[in-house]
C-alpha cells in the first residue's frame, strides 16, 4: 500500500467512525445542547468531538483530492518490511494487554505491557524498566482512584481482593 492510499483509506476511515459515534450519541437520545441549570447535556463532548474528527477528516480527503500534501503525491511503500514487525509486535502487545485486563485488571496488565515493551523492544535495563512500571501504575492509580476517584477494572476476584485490601488501606491509614 503506498502512502497516498494509506492517507485516503484513514481519512474514509476516520470520517465513517465520526459519522458512527455522531449517530450513536444521537440515537440514545444524548442531549447534545445545554441543559438549563446542569451545563452541557450527556451527549455534548462525545458528539461535537466527533463532529470535529469528521470535519479534520473531510479536510484530509480535500487535500488528498487536491494532492496539496506530500503524502498525498507519495506513491512509496507505507511502511517498510523493517518497521512493519516493530507494527506488529505492538500491535499483539497491545491485543494482549488489553485481554489481560479483564483477568489480572488495568493495573498488571499496564505494568506488564511497559515492562515487555521498555526491556524487550526499547532495550532498557531491567532497573530502568521496572522504576518505569512501578512508577506509571503508581501514577495512573493516583490520578484515577485517588484524584478522580474513577475505579478501573481491576480483573479477576483475587486480584480485585487485593486492590481492594489496597483502598481500605489508603482510606483508613492515608486519609
Amino acid at each position: 500500500m503506498s502512502t497516498r492510499s494509506a492517507e485516503f483509506l484513514m481519512g474514509i476511515g476516520m470520517f465513517l467512525f465520526s459519522l458512527s459515534l455522531m449517530w450513536s450519541v444521537w440515537a440514545d437520545g444524548l442531549n447534545i445542547g445545554w441543559v438549563e441549570e446542569r451545563g452541557p447535556g450527556a451527549g455534548v463532548w462525545p458528539f461535537w468531538l466527533s463532529f470535529g474528527m469528521a470535519l479534520a477528516s473531510l479536510w484530509t480527503l480535500f487535500r488528498w483530492f487536491k494532492g496539496s500534501t506530500p503524502e498525498s503525491r507519495d506513491g512509496s511503500a507505507y511502511i517498510d518490511p523493517e518497521s512493519f514487525g516493530l507494527v506488529l509486535t505492538s500491535f499483539v502487545a497491545l491485543t494482549v494487554m488489553i485481554f489481560l485486563v479483564n483477568i489480572v485488571g488495568t493495573y498488571i496488565a499496564v505494568f506488564l505491557f511497559l515492562g515487555f515493551y521498555m526491556r524487550f523492544l526499547g532495550g532498557h535495563t531491567w532497573r530502568t524498566t521496572i522504576i518505569m512500571c512501578f512508577g506509571a501504575v503508581f501514577f495512573i492509580y493516583f490520578l484515577f482512584e485517588w484524584q478522580l476517584t474513577k475505579y478501573l477494572p481491576k480483573g479477576w476476584p483475587i486480584f480485585e481482593d487485593g486492590f481492594l485490601w489496597l483502598d481500605n488501606y489508603r482510606w483508613e491509614y492515608l486519609m
